[in-house]
């Protein structure tokens, strides 16, 4: 549930500003690297402006490669990436953040510009860090851990896959084959 005291934390106040970003014609191999260096799990794409058009995840890249069976040098990121990115601006409050957050179960948002062009991102880690920093602090808080506790919790539900249209590439003597959707929470194939 969501409280009138954090409507008026801007996420300007939370975001990270220094953030790297790849083109959409950039090889999946460029978006792993920024993630290696950047110890980070998501990187936004941005076209020659600057405007944010998508966002690329560890996970789009490791599916994007097993999928398709190709390296990750020979994949573009345009080939994986969500689009359109959901955003937000620095001026936003954590309500809309949070709810962007909840209603679209990412946890990481780029923060752009009216224009669209990124100046920064943030992640449902900076909001549960500076939580933490206010409870050690022992200041009045304004994000609850239970606040970050349940967006964590609607961001984590399992959503509904359809069974991949594209076959995945099999391996040297392995058996093509079709993957099934996800198992969902206490269900079992057969």
């Amino acid at each position: 549930m969501f409280h009138a005291r954090i409507v008026n934390m801007k996420i300007w106040e939370l975001m990270e500003r220094d953030v790297a970003s790849c083109a959409p014609t950039d090889s999946l191999n460029v978006a792993a690297r920024i993630m290696w260096e950047r110890d980070c799990g998501c990187v936004p794409v941005v076209d020659r402006n600057n405007v944010v058009v998508g966002m690329v995840t560890d996970r789009d890249i490791c599916m994007g490669a097993y999928t398709q069976g190709r390296s990750l040098h020979l994949i573009q990121v345009q080939d994986v990436m969500a689009r359109p990115a959901v955003s937000c601006e620095p001026e936003d409050d954590l309500v809309t953040v949070e709810s962007l957050m909840r209603d679209n179960k990412i946890r990481r948002l780029p923060v752009c510009d009216v224009d669209g062009k990124l100046v920064g991102m943030i992640s449902l880690s900076d909001i549960a860090v500076e939580s933490e920093r206010e409870r050690r602090a022992g200041r009045d808080r304004l994000i609850r851990s239970t606040e970050v506790a349940d967006i964590l919790g609607a961001v984590s539900q399992p959503r509904s896959h359809a069974v991949a249209s594209v076959p995945f590439a099999p391996e040297a003597g392995e058996v093509e084959f079709t993957p099934k959707p996800p198992i969902k929470r206490g269900q079992t194939y057969r």
